[in-house]
């Protein structure tokens, strides 16, 4: 018996199709969209089975997305190469194809035939020039598709083909961003002894590019600040972003400069992402904070602005970009003097690249906002001048830094918690602070040991596995450091017959050393008068 529909019905089947995406679909994801799609598709041209595959962020396979009579396709995560069978040769050609006989020499996918498909008719998924997929419908009975059934198909592809990629792209961007938005540090880390402040802006066009920044110390206690842009946009380019912000951190703990740490993200691009290239300045700021190790690869280089003076580009060679050529590149390292006060401000090119505006009017825009004072006005003030209201449709991202002066430094508060590894930060924290207070490497090396000290104790016997508060209050006078070692625990028994030495060598170490214990907690007072001073 035929299954064709005849010419009477055909001025209906056309305005169904026509009709085949709608306003009531809307809300639905694209996977839900294409089900549903597919069922009106089956309905209008009398088919057992319709299946969309789409292709893969590679372009060399089509994956098997919605299925609708033989949703086995989707379960099993059917995969099929561009060229190579069926679907396959549609989507290679980009031309409509009809079978009027299925079986192992035709086909591809077994399940076809397991199925008991006879005829198949399939049509590319095309939107915008670009190849999103396939769709094909099947039968297991009844007449072969006619070149009709063919241009009604492929009416309802290039509608699936719109409402499809209009759906992903719009999943695409919320994906980018959320991902962005994820792997952009939520709050910068506090160092003391510096000020940071970020600002970053998407696109006007909502698609999100490979633009990022990171903040991060290392065990020896220098600290990193990395900014970089992947070429690219949309999710592809935020995925990248997200494994090179992930390389650059490993690269660091094992890389003595910058340079080498870039030497090694060049490396690991060219290898496992040979078609990325990006831009990175990495920095590398020694403990004491007052020089900052630099290298760019194709990046622009950052301004410095130092207290009361006028700011300028970091005189930085400008390497290329990471991703380039085919062999290593021998990358440089610039040491620059950070004194106090000073300001320095990373930025992705777009903040400064407009189509109305040539690069070195953007630069000198840039030189001439930055102003060395607090960091957060220092960001508003570059985004006013250089944004303001003018639609940008590439990223920005804006770092900036400002080195305390000793005024600032007198006093200042560390709230961590009181378990093992916070103890390399607090000691990381008064290798920059004391210096910058005036304390002589002797007075660096006693502290370190007694406020050590004092802060493990509290680690070890003021709370469970789990720690608690623990507040160090550092205070600076003339010629003297006082700290206060503060927390809210229940201290335990020491255990052992030998212990009570660390008491002792700390009490050796500090010109004054006083313990109160109380329901609320215990405090450690400690007193060390600097070298130089007058005795009391």
């Amino acid at each position: 018996m035929s299954r064709s529909v005849g010419s009477d019905n055909a001025e209906e089947r056309l305005r169904r199709i026509e009709a085949v995406t709608d306003t009531t679909l809307a809300h639905l994801a694209v996977e839900e969209l294409l089900e549903e799609l597919l069922k009106r598709v089956r309905d209008i041209l009398d088919a057992d089975t319709a299946t969309v595959l789409l292709v893969d962020g590679g372009g060399q396979n089509l994956i098997a997305t919605a299925s609708s009579g033989i949703e086995e396709e989707v379960r099993q995560g059917v995969r099929i190469r561009v060229g190579r069978g069926f679907a396959g040769r549609i989507a290679a050609r980009r031309e409509p194809l009809v079978l009027e006989r299925v079986s192992p020499a035709t086909v591809a996918n077994p399940l076809l035939w397991q199925k008991g498909i006879q005829s198949l008719a399939g049509v590319p998924l095309v939107a915008g020039g670009e190849l999103l997929g396939v769709l094909h419908i099947g039968r297991i009975s009844g007449d072969p598709f006619t070149s009709r059934d063919v241009e009604l198909l492929q009416l309802a592809a290039d509608r699936v083909a719109l409402a499809t990629r209009a759906r992903r792209s719009h999943v695409e961007r919320a994906a980018a961003s959320a991902l962005q938005r994820s792997l952009l540090p939520a709050r910068l880390p506090r160092i003391p002894g510096l000020e940071l402040s970020a600002r970053y802006a998407p696109g006007e066009g909502g698609s999100v590019s490979g633009d990022w920044y990171d903040v991060f110390t290392l065990p020896s206690g220098w600290l990193c600040v990395a900014i970089g842009d992947v070429v690219g946009r949309g999710l592809t380019a935020a995925t990248v972003m997200s494994r090179m912000r992930t390389a650059m951190r490993s690269f660091a703990i094992d890389s003595a400069d910058p340079s080498e740490a870039l030497s090694k993200a060049d490396r690991h691009v060219r290898h496992f992402e040979p078609q990325t290239m990006a831009t990175i300045a990495y920095a590398m700021w020694e403990p004491s904070l007052e020089r900052m190790h630099l290298s760019l690869a194709g990046h622009l280089a950052p301004v410095m602005a130092p207290a009361g003076g006028v700011a300028a580009l970091a005189e930085v060679p400008i390497d290329p970009p990471v991703g380039v050529g085919s062999a290593p590149l021998r990358r440089n390292t610039t040491v620059i003097d950070v004194p106090p006060g000073a300001t320095v401000l990373f930025y992705t090119d777009g903040l400064v690249e407009r189509r109305h505006r040539p690069l070195d009017a953007g630069l000198k825009l840039l030189r001439d906002s930055v102003v060395s004072g607090p960091t957060e006005t220092v960001c508003s003030t570059v985004m006013a001048r250089l944004v303001g209201n003018d639609p940008t449709d590439d990223d920005i991202a804006v770092l900036a830094l400002r080195r305390q002066t000793p005024e600032e430094l007198r006093t200042m508060d560390l709230d961590v918690d009181a378990v093992p590894e916070s103890l390399s930060d607090i000691r990381s924290a008064l290798r920059r602070w004391l210096p910058a207070v005036g304390a002589s490497e002797d007075d660096v090396a006693d502290l370190l040991v007694v406020v050590g000290e004092a802060c493990a104790n509290a680690v070890e016997h003021a709370y469970g596995p789990r720690g608690g508060p623990l507040n160090i209050r550092l205070e600076a006078g003339e010629d003297e450091v006082r700290v206060t070692v503060k927390d809210s625990g229940n201290w335990r028994e020491p255990r052992g017959r030998l212990r009570g030495k660390g008491t002792q060598l700390m009490r050796q170490l500090s010109d004054e050393l006083h313990v109160e214990h109380d329901p609320h907690g215990t405090t450690v007072h400690i007193r060390r008068r600097l070298a130089g001073g007058d005795p009391p």
